[in-house]
């Protein structure tokens, strides 16, 4: 069975240009000569390598190391000679020239052929076999564009190859800042990334072409690396703890909020009853919805709990507003004329709201004559409906998912969850994060349901907007990551999460 345990990395995320200030601080300010950190990176490189493949110790494996002609390349050289010095069997495939005689990668390119190492140009009919496949063609220096030369054929014969591939730094062909990727990317199954973690490994393509994360500092002070610009964050559920305060012994159900979920255009009835379950299991203290009449019975025989009201329009949802504290709204609300009478009046209160769905594409369409900017709101995209709310295309939302998510805060104000995979996090004063953890098995129907109900049952509880929204896509993700680590991510239903959200948020 698939286990779900992240790797262990830094919080502090960075673009290639912060990284390469802080290789200049770390020669500079800590007197590490810069051929010294490629050595450093090479000798990481191996040693995970060997960690994750120790056949290649006990002299029954072989490693193939493609090599461009940038730094990328001279951490593979190095890594190539310590292979030779322990006599593993090592080859180098050079895609493109080898290094200038002034080029910084030249000295790790004379110490492999001083260890011994074979280097010969790559060529499409000689393709490694067996053993482990390492790719040092581009790293930081890729950006998204038609690969020059060979590099698009080499890396489409590492992919062919059937081999486990090892990528250094990130996988070439991935864009480091945005986690995009041009006319093609090598799939890793492992890569090691340096000093810094590259903010496009953990969002867009960058999760899928990876494969596993590991990190390595490179011996450079923690003092120094905190002092380096940090664009965003990685988010962990530890960062929550105390984030609610304990319950007093005391306490009732009027303590931690009402939520009431507004959604379920005709036959969609499951959505509302899956965030309404959701915001109970985080912990509101009460939890209604507000429904087409024809749901009302199949929802409270499901969840009795909940309170449920049928409402034929807009005019009969309005005296039910006054007492819930938070609004989740868009669950299955479809786009007729009922749900945007839903959304009028539910803006109409000035509650908090987490916006969801078609509440999001109704927004989108323009049919709403009030302000669609606020302060107190979470609205929650996936991509395509951030492409909508955007009015653009969803290939240029993914294209650069940072910048995606910066538009839509300033645009809409609150706190905004660009959905997907690395799903990041925007507040108005909050930067940006991002969450690495989740999975494929994500990819059903209703997992979006369940979020806004998480996300509205902590609003509800009084945590402040921007700890909701990172803390809800958390508590999400690492539902599903239980869920798959113990019954595997195909099969998997939104529902499943919910004993593991409710045992979560109680740790």
């Amino acid at each position: 069975m698939e286990t779900m345990a992240l790797p262990l990395l830094p919080t502090r995320l960075f673009t290639a240009a912060q990284v390469l200030e802080l290789e200049r601080m770390a020669i500079e300010d800590q007197g590490i000569p810069a051929i010294q950190l490629m050595k450093r990176a090479g000798r990481a490189a191996f040693n995970t390598l060997v960690a994750l493949y120790p056949a290649l110790e006990s002299g029954t494996g072989k490693i193939s190391i493609y090599c461009g002609s940038g730094n990328n390349a001279g951490d593979g050289y190095v890594l190539a000679a310590l292979a030779a010095q322990r006599n593993i069997d090592v080859e180098v495939f050079l895609v493109g020239s080898p290094p200038a005689p002034n080029a910084l990668a030249r000295a790790a390119f004379d110490y492999a052929e001083a260890a011994g190492v074979s280097c010969l140009a790559w060529s499409e009919e000689n393709a490694p076999e067996e053993g482990v496949i390492v790719d040092a063609l581009l790293g930081t220096g890729f950006k998204p564009g038609v690969l020059k030369g060979s590099y698009a054929a080499a890396i489409g014969q590492i992919n062919n190859s059937g081999l486990p591939v090892f990528a250094l730094d990130l996988p070439s062909g991935l864009a480091a800042d945005s986690g995009a990727i041009g006319e093609c990317a090598v799939n890793a199954h492992n890569t090691i990334t340096f000093l810094g973690v590259k903010r496009g490994l953990l969002t867009a393509k960058g999760p899928a072409h990876c494969g596993e994360l590991h990190f390595d500092d490179l011996g450079v002070e923690d003092a120094l690396l905190e002092r380096g610009e940090s664009s965003l964050k990685r988010l962990d559920l530890s960062q929550f703890a105390g984030v609610l305060d304990d319950r007093e012994a005391d306490a009732h159900k009027g303590d931690f909020g009402h939520v009431m979920i507004i959604g379920g255009d005709v036959g969609m009835g499951g959505a509302p009853l899956m965030a309404a379950e959701a915001a109970a299991r985080v912990g509101a203290g009460l939890v209604s919805v507000a429904t087409r009449p024809e749901h009302v019975s199949a929802i409270l025989a499901r969840r009795p709990e909940v309170m449920v009201s049928g409402v034929p329009s807009g005019q009969e949802l309005e005296p039910l507003l006054s007492k819930p504290t938070v609004l989740v709204v868009g669950p299955g609300m479809g786009r007729s004329a009922w749900s945007e009478q839903m959304l009028q009046q539910a803006l109409k209160t000035g509650l908090p709201l987490v916006l969801d769905a078609d509440a999001l594409n109704i927004i989108s369409e323009g049919r709403l004559s009030p302000k669609t900017r606020r302060d107190n709101w979470i609205i929650t995209p996936h991509p395509g409906e951030a492409a909508r709310l955007l009015s653009c295309t969803t290939a240029e939302v993914q294209a650069d998912r940072f910048a995606s998510i910066e538009a839509l805060q300033k645009r809409f104000g609150g706190a905004v969850v660009l959905k997907g995979a690395g799903t990041l996090v925007a507040g108005p004063d909050s930067g940006l994060s991002v969450c690495n953890a989740g999975n494929a098995g994500m990819a059903s129907g209703g997992m979006g349901d369940v979020l806004s109900g998480i996300l509205g049952g902590l609003l509800a509880q009084g945590a402040e907007l921007v700890d909701v929204a990172e803390w809800g896509v958390c508590l999400h993700s690492a539902a599903a990551d239980r869920v798959a680590a113990t019954s595997g991510q195909r099969g998997m239903l939104a529902t499943d999460l919910l004993p593991h959200v409710r045992n979560l948020i109680n740790l």
